[in-house]
């Protein structure tokens, strides 16, 4: 069980160290470089914190904001939040719930329609269908706001 933990670990580690693209040693030159992407000027739609605590033992807490508060520009605009908690085999561990803003009661989050503003979410460490605690090792949180993707790395110690 350690053995495919470690395992595990040190797969996850080399997809982070490796070349985004590898040159074979029979090529001549050094390919060129991709054309630079043009600079587009906007406003920051949302932006996925790193849990706290982590590592962690218990409980973690997830921050992340919408739109710009405190100014809101765009205050009517409802953004479409889902945050969701891998293993490293890509298996749906558990649905984080909203800690703090206008859902606080303990919402899954999960295609909730958010305002502008800085929310919370909160995992008690444990799996969605069982209620067990998870294994310590590597997860990873998911959050999808309108269609875009950010994910992030967070470790449960026991």
């Amino acid at each position: 069980m350690k053995f495919k933990r470690a395992a595990q670990i040190a797969v996850l580690a080399l997809g982070v160290l490796a070349p985004a693209r590898a040159v074979g040693q029979g090529t001549q030159g050094t390919p060129p470089p991709p054309p630079p992407r043009p600079k587009v000027p906007r406003s920051p739609e949302w932006e996925l914190g790193q849990n706290s605590p982590n590592p962690f033992a218990a409980a973690t807490v997830i921050p992340f904001v919408l739109g710009d508060p405190p100014a809101c520009t765009e205050q009517g605009h409802q953004y479409e939040v889902t945050l969701r908690i891998y293993n490293v085999l890509a298996q749906l561990v558990a649905i984080p719930v909203l800690q703090t803003g206008e859902f606080a009661t303990g919402q899954p989050i999960v295609h909730l329609a958010l305002r502008c503003g800085n929310y919370t979410a909160f995992w008690n460490g444990m799996y969605l269908s069982s209620g067990q605690p998870v294994p310590p090792g590597v997860y990873l949180y998911r959050a999808e706001v309108d269609g875009r993707a950010i994910a992030k790395k967070m470790v449960v110690v026991r």
